[in-house]
């Protein structure tokens, strides 16, 4: 199924939100980029754009932050979303959010990754948070400007992201991998949500995918994940297909992570998540592929990507 907005088809009197996003990472510093042009709807009201730039530096500590809120909210001809004059499409990022300007191109020989099992959850009411990774492995190159330097990307490594939904999760780890120093090719998409369900937090369900070796492994689904999260990072080991074993440790660099405040589309929760990112962290992979014996070990120096969202008063 092709990759397409869906905030122009939203219920009139439904709130939502829709978040197109990309990240990309040097592969030789630890600099990275992480972009997010969003749709956000009140129930009742129009859905209106807003834009969100972080760019890190981790040997600058603090990255450059800034976001646009309010703007006009268009699909471009041949595009996913544009945000005032911020467009992003297929393949192409362009825009300006404060300091800082990009014009950027990306392209990828993977297909799109669909993390729900059944299409037919992509239109159902649940799970309230829908998504998919357009492009879960991608090349970027082109310029980021800030009012003192200028960036120039040339084969960085990232992602393109897509979801959307009535409501955020009550907690959720979104991670991503590249650029791991024993297979190069090789990227983990993953993204972990618990729910409120009768007043208590569900377990934590997990999905996405390890592509290993040219082969992609799918990960998560109704399999028991054992998590433990903070702000400076977190460790995992989950399962997959046909025996899969992953554990996975990310490392924040100190000073580097990005902390934000997502609202939440519903008239009945207005204080929406606080939510910490960084894409520039540190990411150790152990993996036990189906029928083998033996743990497969993978470093990424900076090359990871870490977000978790949680509600405020859990504290991030």
């Amino acid at each position: 199924m092709a990759t397409s907005a869906v905030f122009p088809e939203a219920s009139a009197r439904a709130g939502m939100y829709e978040s197109f996003f990309l990240r990309a990472v040097s592969p030789s510093e630890p600099q990275g980029v992480w972009l997010r042009y969003t749709a956000e709807k009140r129930p009742c009201q129009r859905a209106t754009g807003s834009l969100w730039c972080t760019i890190f530096d981790a040997r600058r500590g603090r990255p450059y932050m800034h976001r646009l809120a309010g703007s006009e909210l268009t699909v471009p001809p041949g595009g996913w979303i544009a945000v005032d004059g911020a467009r992003l499409t297929p393949a192409a990022a362009e825009g300006c959010c404060g300091a800082a300007r990009w014009s950027l191109r990306f392209a990828s020989d993977e297909p799109e990754l669909r993390h729900l099992p059944r299409e037919l959850l992509y239109r159902a009411p649940l799970p309230r948070t829908k998504l998919t990774t357009p492009l879960p492995a991608a090349t970027f190159d082109g310029t980021l400007a800030l009012s003192e330097r200028a960036i120039e990307l040339d084969g960085w490594r990232g992602m393109v992201g897509h979801n959307w939904g009535s409501a955020h999760a009550d907690r959720w780890i979104w991670m991503h991998g590249v650029g791991f120093a024993e297979e190069p090719r090789a990227w983990l998409e993953l993204a972990l949500g618990r729910v409120r369900l009768a007043g208590r937090l569900s377990p934590w369900v997990a999905s996405g995918a390890l592509s290993l070796g040219g082969h992609r492994h799918r990960i998560g689904g109704l399999r028991r994940a054992h998590v433990a999260e903070s702000p400076q990072g977190c460790t995992l080991a989950l399962g997959g297909d046909r025996g899969l074993l992953v554990k996975a440790e990310v490392r924040v660099p100190e000073g580097s992570a990005a902390a934000w405040r997502y609202s939440d589309p519903s008239a009945s929760l207005q204080d929406g998540r606080d939510v910490i990112n960084c894409s520039v962290a540190a990411l150790e992979l152990a993996v036990r592929l189906p029928g083998a014996k033996a743990w497969r070990r993978l470093q990424s120096a900076h090359g990871g990507a870490y977000e978790l969202g949680v509600l405020p008063q859990g504290g991030v």
